[in-house]
This record gives C-alpha cells, structure tokens and sequence, in this order.
C-alpha cells in the first residue's frame, strides 16, 4: 500500500491498519508455528506442547501430591514462560489473537519501535504466563497462546490513544511514529485519570473476568479462558508501559 499525503502534499499520512513490519513479522512466525504443526504426527505434536507449552504442574506438585516430570528439564521450566505465548489452540484461537494484535498493537509497535515493541511483548507474556502458573499451582491444564502478551499490549494502547491529541481523539490522525510519539507521555494513573482510558480499562478487564468464568471461548463455545493470563498481562501493561514508552512526558 502505498503512503498518502495530507492536503498540502508536504508529509506522508500513514493508515491506521497498515501494520508495522514488526508485526507483519510476529504474525506470519505465529502462523508459521501453527501450520508447521499440522505437519507433525499427533504424537510428535503432544511432544511439542508437553516441550513447550505452559504448564503449572512442571513447577508445584498436583492437588494429589503427584510431582510430574516434563520434557526439556531445567531449561524448559525457564523457556515455557516464553514459548507458551507462540503457540495456539487451533486456527480460530491464532485468527483471533492475531486480529486483536493488528488492531492494538499497530500504534504500540509505532509509538515503541520495533525493538522496545519486543521487549515490552514478551515481558507482559511471561508475566501473565507466571501469574497463571501460580494461580493454578500444580494443575496439569496448560495454558498456550498469545493472549496474556496482546492484553498488555492493549493496556499500553490504552495508556495514550485516548489522550486529547491521540489517535482515538482526532479525526483523520496519520498513526506515524511521529504523530504517535508526539502524544503525551503521562503517569498510568493520571492517564487512567482521564476518564475514557479508565472506562476502557474496567469494561475490558470486566468482561475478561465475565468470559473466564462463564467459559465463553472467542466464537461463542464452551472453552477453558486462561482469564488470569489475560489480568496479570494487562496489569503488566500498565505497570511497564511507560518504562518503555518513548513519548515525551506531559508538561502537566
């Protein structure tokens, strides 16, 4: 697609959804994944989640007191935290994640860079994949996905496309990294302080709690929600967002 201009022709506008190559790039390796996926036998798939996949059960002992043994030893209790996030339940689970990064992280990967992007990314993953692995202590469950990562990076949406100068506040916002960046940069609480940004927050985390224990999967079918994953992300988006934010901090 290429760039438009705005009316006096001198700068490029940038769409909305034109996704950052950061993105474009973290999609297509989770797409990857999970095609490279349908490849492998089932037993060589079971192999892959029990490698790979987040389970509370590989660091406490079960509710019986059995202590299980899983693949890939010392080493896979420190990469689960990680690569659980890089794997899905089907394709309906990856479509959906991925419609939601698209939508919220395109100006988070903007306003970050593609480097603080990352960072941020998968530090709110491994926090919402501990906070479940503690919530669910010794469970057998896994939790796969990336949907703890992506409500951190919607929390950090939230932090900014709200402001009076963001892109949720002007008509015809040209989503560059310059326009975003040019948003203020405020405290979380006095971003959450600002009304539309709070609001957000507890209609998004309401219903995060309301799926979670009703069991309401992305399409309406009866699923386990990791609901703790998605709270502890997107807390972990609120608390860490500003640390990597790179906007110039308000004058107020």
């Amino acid at each position: 697609m290429s760039e438009g201009f705005d009316r006096g022709g001198a700068r490029p506008s940038y769409p909305a959804f034109r996704a950052p190559g950061v993105l474009v790039g973290l999609v297509a390796l989770l797409f990857g994944i999970h095609l490279a996926r349908g490849f492998l036998s089932g037993e060589a798939d079971f192999q892959l989640i029990l490698t790979f996949a987040l389970f509370p059960a590989r660091y406490a002992p079960t509710v019986d007191g059995a202590v299980y043994s899983f693949p890939g030893g010392l080493w896979a209790d420190l990469w689960t935290p990680v690569t659980y996030a890089f794997l899905h339940a089907d394709w309906l689970h990856l479509i959906f994640n991925s419609v939601w990064l698209m939508a919220f992280g395109t100006p988070v990967a903007r306003r970050l860079g593609a480097v603080r992007f990352i960072f941020f990314y998968l530090l709110c993953g491994v926090i919402a994949g501990v906070a479940y692995a503690g919530a669910q202590a010794g469970s057998l469950a896994p939790v796969v996905g990336a949907s703890g990562a992506i409500s951190g990076v919607i929390a950090g949406a939230a932090l900014f496309v709200f402001e009076r100068s963001g892109p949720l506040a002007r008509f015809g916002f040209d989503y560059s990294a310059e326009a975003l960046r040019a948003v203020p940069r405020r405290p979380a609480h006095k971003a959450l302080a600002g009304g539309q940004a709070l609001v957000f927050s507890a209609v998004w985390l309401g219903l995060t709690l309301l799926t979670g224990l009703i069991g309401l999967g992305a399409a309406g079918e009866s699923a386990n929600i990791a609901w703790e994953a998605h709270v502890a992300g997107f807390i972990a988006g609120i608390l860490f967002f500003p640390r990597f934010d790179p906007g110039v901090a308000s004058e107020e």
